[in-house]
C-alpha cells in the first residue's frame, strides 16, 4: 500500500513524487510516456541556461527515485475508491494507495471517466482542465490534481512548482501540520 500514487511523470507528476518521497511518504509515480515535455526545449527555467524535455524529465524522475519514489512505466487506465483506499489499474497489475494526485497534463478522459469534475480549459490549445480547490483537492475525497489538469500555464517551470505546491499541501493534511522542505547548505 502506497501513501500516494502519482499518475504522470512529467514536471507536475515527478515534483509531487520527489516532494512526498522527501516527506518519508511511500510513493508511487506512473509514466505513460505521453507527455508533451519530452518534445520541448527550455530556455525560460530560472537558474538553467537550456535543457532539453528529455533531459528534464529524466533528471526529475532520478531525483524523485534517489529520494524514494518507486516509478512504474505503465499507464493508468482506471481508478476505484474503495473506501479510504483507491485502486488504480494498469497493465502491469493493480497498485493500491491512500491519496491519489493527478498530474496527467493535458488528458483529462482518466479523470473523466473516475468522476472528478472537469470544465473548460482557458490555456491555449488544452481542451479540459479538473477543477480543484486552492489546495489541489478534487471533489473525490482523497483525489488530488496538479500542473495543466489544474489549470496551471503549461510551461514546465510553473507546473513543476505547482506539483511541489499540492504535494506540500496533501502531506500537510496527512501529517496534521504544515509540510516545509528545505536543506541548507553546511556551515564553511
Amino acid at each position: 500500500m502506497y501513501d500516494i500514487a502519482i499518475i504522470g511523470a512529467g514536471p507536475a507528476g515527478g515534483s509531487a513524487a520527489l516532494f512526498s518521497a522527501r516527506a518519508n511518504k511511500k510513493t508511487v509515480f506512473f509514466d505513460s510516456d505521453q507527455g508533451v515535455t519530452r518534445r520541448a526545449l527550455l530556455r525560460n527555467h530560472y537558474g538553467i541556461a537550456e535543457i532539453g524535455g528529455p533531459d528534464l524529465v529524466e533528471v526529475g524522475q532520478r531525483q524523485a527515485m534517489e529520494a524514494g519514489a518507486e516509478l512504474v512505466r505503465s499507464k493508468v487506465v482506471d481508478v476505484e475508491k474503495n473506501g479510504d483506499t483507491f485502486t488504480l489499474k494498469t497493465d502491469m497489475g493493480t497498485f493500491e494507495a491512500r491519496y491519489v494526485i493527478l498530474a496527467t497534463g493535458l488528458w483529462a478522459d482518466l479523470a473523466e471517466s473516475i468522476g472528478v469534475t472537469t470544465k473548460p480549459a482557458t490555456e491555449p490549445r488544452i481542451k479540459t482542465i479538473v477543477e480543484v480547490d486552492a489546495q489541489g483537492r478534487t471533489n473525490i475525497p482523497g483525489i488530488w490534481a496538479a500542473g495543466t489538469i489544474a489549470g496551471t500555464s503549461v510551461h514546465t517551470i510553473i507546473t513543476a512548482g505547482d506539483g511541489a505546491r499540492v504535494a506540500i499541501n496533501l502531506i500537510s493534511e496527512i501529517n496534521g501540520e504544515r509540510y516545509v522542505d528545505h536543506d541548507v547548505l553546511p556551515a564553511k
